[in-house]
């Protein structure tokens, strides 16, 4: 049993200035210690408190202890004033009790003497250290670097702080499984690190039991368990194992799949340490892909660009297969008992495998050698005429086959081709102007065949042919027949001209009156496409054959006949359906009968037949009399 209590002193105060009385005195106590959880018997007495009085006085405690909490803790003698303990206090739960005593005058129950007075609760080791968790579960890298932080743990003592009882030493007591390549340890602060190299493959999952243990003079202890689960990483390299498939190509498809490798890797499966990536060197063409059956880590190779076996009968490649996460390495190569241990980390060295593709021969088809032709020819030339030569070949080296070609489209007819030799020869006489040809070209495609092939492959090319023009047609006019209102002064009536060849052998034109009209008719202007037939006052009405010459800008002309109505119309606003009405054509006239006269076409244009060629819209060749009426 420890307490200790002071010794009480009185003081006087005396005034010199006032006759002698008594004051009352005035008590201080220091205190009073209790060990906590003290094993008893209780009740036991903890001191006395004594006072010196020439009268009877009755002693008195209150606060905590007595009636505030802890309650019945402590009590005191009212007449010896002895104080008791009944029961044991947690330090943890009241550290210090803080009471009141007082002293009554037994005779009147004044208040004599009232002091405060401290109980301190003295502390024991009684609480071990205790962890937050009882359990510790936390996830790492496989790749985790030695001496890097795993958890950190803390445990808590509600003994005194700053004293032996409160102060923990933290320690590993256990680890399982024990691997030659990992050692835990743990700092002052409760972090935990490890030296070595992880192996998923050797030990996925670690169980360490720590200890947190205080200074007491009785050292209390505590545990708990850090599970540490290791995380797959990629240290493993893939390894091609082998392959499958025939390893042959037909040349000409894609979209096959002639080989499948296949490879193993020890990592967990389906992680991205596990998955694998394949790539290929020596496809300079571009020929081949490569991809991962997700299921398997199979390399399927697939055609994707078709192969020519005249080309390259072979095709040798070199398969390379990597993970999809990047490599680590970490091999212990020395232990020591302090600091970290030495570690050596080896570089990748890919799997790799040689293959050689067959490519297996096909029946191409021939092809010539340029494809598409521009030749430029004179129109109206010569029939029977060499054009071109077209030549194609039969790329096939292990079997020849008889080519033999054809016009496949010419719509004209113009054209004919050697079956043989592929030479080209006009067949007819091209007409510049005709609807076949575009814009000066015409088009022709050429077929050929291989004739000994079942079913005959074939291929085409393509001649452009672009037709020079030539003067070969004379102008027109647009109208060979007009009405025009009868007037006392001068009128005119438009008249349009146009030519089926291209410039410069049309337009614009020159246009003249000729024969015995040329008076009383004339064009202003005289030269265009479209023109003013001027007519004279002095002209009546009738129906007037006029001949008019056109010339194109390179001289050459054409005589053609021109019908004017000339009519009263107020009568008729139509002169020609009131002419028809009247009279028929050609009724009462004399036979002048020459529609166009004195065409100089030159020495292919001089016969009437070519003249009523040139005048297409013309119904006939006779030039009506317009002296006629």
């Amino acid at each position: 049993m420890m307490f200790s209590y002071l010794v009480l002193m009185g003081i006087v105060c005396l005034c010199s200035t006032e006759p002698l009385r008594r004051h009352k005195r005035s008590w201080i106590i220091d205190s009073f210690d209790i060990v906590e959880e003290h094993l008893g018997p209780f009740p036991y007495d903890l001191g006395q408190i004594k006072l010196d009085r020439s009268y009877l006085v009755e002693f008195m405690l209150k606060g905590k202890g007595v009636d505030e909490d802890p309650k019945g803790v402590l009590s005191i003698d009212p007449k010896t004033g002895v104080i008791k303990v009944h029961r044991k206090v947690d330090y943890e739960q009241y550290s210090v009790l803080m009471l009141t005593f007082q002293a009554r005058n037994k005779s009147n129950l004044a208040v004599d003497t009232q002091l405060g007075m401290e109980v301190n609760i003295l502390d024991i080791n009684d609480n071990p250290p205790v962890f937050q968790r009882k359990v510790y579960d936390v996830t790492i890298e496989e790749a985790t670097k030695q001496g890097g932080f795993i958890v950190g743990v803390l445990a808590i003592d509600k003994d005194a702080a700053g004293t032996p009882n409160s102060t923990i030493d933290y320690k590993i007591t256990s680890v399982t499984p024990t691997t030659k390549n990992v050692e835990f340890y743990m700092q002052k602060s409760g972090a935990i690190s490890f030296k070595g190299c992880f192996d998923y493959e050797v030990a996925n999952k670690y169980t360490i039991t720590v200890e947190a243990k205080d200074r007491g003079v009785v050292k209390l202890s505590s545990t708990a368990s850090i599970i540490v689960n290791l995380q797959d990483g990629n240290n493993h390299l893939p390894v091609i194992t082998g392959q499958t498939g025939s390893a042959k190509v037909l040349e000409g498809t894609n979209g096959t799949s002639p080989l499948i490798i296949q490879a193993a890797d020890a990592d967990t499966r389906l992680t991205a340490a596990w998955r694998v990536r394949y790539s290929i060197q020596g496809d300079k063409g571009g020929h081949f892909s490569i991809y991962t059956d997700p299921d398997t880590n199979d390399g399927i190779l697939t055609v994707v660009k078709p192969l020519d076996f005249e080309e390259k009968a072979e095709q040798k490649l070199t398969i390379f297969v990597e993970n999809e996460e990047s490599y680590f390495s970490c091999e212990v190569k020395e232990r020591s008992a302090d600091g970290l241990w030495t570690i050596i980390t080896n570089p990748a060295k890919p799997s790799s495998r040689d293959i050689t593709i067959t490519v297996e021969d096909a029946n191409d088809p021939p092809f010539f050698l340029d494809p598409v032709r521009k030749v430029i020819l004179e129109e109206n030339g010569v029939v029977g005429a060499f054009v071109d030569k077209v030549t194609a070949v039969d790329p096939d080296t292990g079997r020849r086959h008889k080519l033999e070609y054809s016009i496949d489209q010419e719509p004209a007819g113009w054209f004919r081709v050697d079956k043989t030799t592929g030479e080209i020869f006009v067949k007819e006489s091209l007409d510049r102007e005709s609807s076949h040809v575009t814009n000066g070209t015409y088009t022709v495609t050429v077929l050929v065949t291989e004739k000994d092939d079942h079913p005959p492959m074939t291929s085409t090319a393509t001649i452009q042919i672009y037709i020079e023009d030539k003067n070969d047609n004379v102008p027109l006019l647009k109208e060979n027949m007009i009405s025009l209102c009868q007037s006392d002064e001068v009128s005119h009536a438009e008249i349009t001209a146009f030519d089926l060849d291209g410039d410069p052998y049309s337009g614009p034109f020159s246009f003249e009156i000729v024969g015995d009209h040329k008076k009383e008719w004339s064009f202003d202007p005289s030269h265009g496409t479209t023109v003013h037939l001027v007519k004279d006052k002095s002209v009546h009405t009738s129906l007037y054959t006029l001949i008019v010459k056109i010339s194109d800008k390179q001289g050459r002309f054409v005589l053609q006949n021109l019908s004017v109505a000339l009519c009263d119309c107020v009568v008729s606003p139509n002169c020609l359906t009131q002419r028809n009405t009247q009279q028929k054509v050609g009724s009462g006239m004399k036979g002048i009968t020459i529609l166009a006269v004195l065409m100089i076409l030159g020495p292919d244009y001089s016969t009437e037949e070519n003249i009523c060629k040139s005048l297409k819209g013309c119904n006939s060749c006779q030039l009506w009399d317009s002296t006629d009426s």
